[in-house]
């Protein structure tokens, strides 16, 4: 039985979220503020968190970073509220894999825990491709590691994913719901400005020049492609 830890401190949100998931047979783990939800993140060895992001004694940023900052790999989705965007890309940028904006729906709840769940069993399809390179950059898929030069990068989750699918399709177009469909792990999501968003974050730390893109480059009404033999 998978454990899922709900770190929440609006208690109806929490007892909604509780009462959902043990229907669908998962163990819950609960917790009212951050830090209660850290150390129960450490100790007790959850397969997925819940995370809230603005809670009592330790906020869902910090939660968020201090667990991958130990190495620790358990799966993250955070809970934003609707028009949180820059919230949302820094939570992912601190190694979340996903977020669910409130309010949302039970069904889209589930999908997207289902969804993190397959994906961190290792059965996913973004096997192939271990390493990429061009201009300044490595990525070490692998390792879950990348560098621009000198520097090092911090990548989500989300971002190796989308990144490396675009490697195992070097020079194809590869449309916003195969990403949703083979990153994300299921065919239904609610909308692909996820995959937009994930794209620009991934040009500002990968291009040169990210308002004139020479890597990452759109393919309008379509979808994206990496080039990685143009000319710089």
């Amino acid at each position: 039985m998978k454990r899922i830890l709900i770190i929440e401190d609006d208690q109806a949100i929490l007892r909604g979220l509780k009462d959902n998931l043990e229907f669908e047979s998962y163990e819950i783990l609960t917790a009212v503020d951050g830090k209660e939800g850290y150390e129960l993140a450490r100790n007790e060895g959850p397969d997925l968190i819940l995370l809230d992001l603005m809670l009592p004694r330790m906020n869902g940023y910090e939660i968020c970073q201090q667990l991958r900052s130990e190495g620790r790999t358990t799966p993250i989705l955070i809970l934003t509220a609707r028009g949180e965007e820059v919230e949302r890309i820094r939570g992912l940028d601190l190694g979340a894999d996903d977020y669910v904006t409130k309010p949302f729906s039970v069904p889209e709840l589930l999908a997207r825990v289902r969804a993190v769940l397959r994906r961190t069993e290792g059965s996913g399809p973004l096997a192939k491709v271990n390493q990429l390179q061009f201009d300044d950059v490595i990525v070490d898929f692998n390792r879950f590691e990348a560098r621009n030069g000198d520097q090092e990068l911090k990548l989500s989750r989300k971002e190796f994913g989308v990144l490396r699918l675009l490697a195992e399709r070097e020079g194809e177009v590869v449309t916003r719901d195969e990403l949703l469909d083979q990153v994300w792990g299921y065919d239904q999501y609610p909308t692909t400005r996820t995959v937009d968003n994930h794209i620009a974050s991934l040009r500002a730390k990968l291009e040169r020049n990210p308002s004139e893109p020479r890597r990452l480059l759109t393919v309008h009404g379509v979808g994206y492609k990496l080039v990685t033999d143009s000319e710089t």
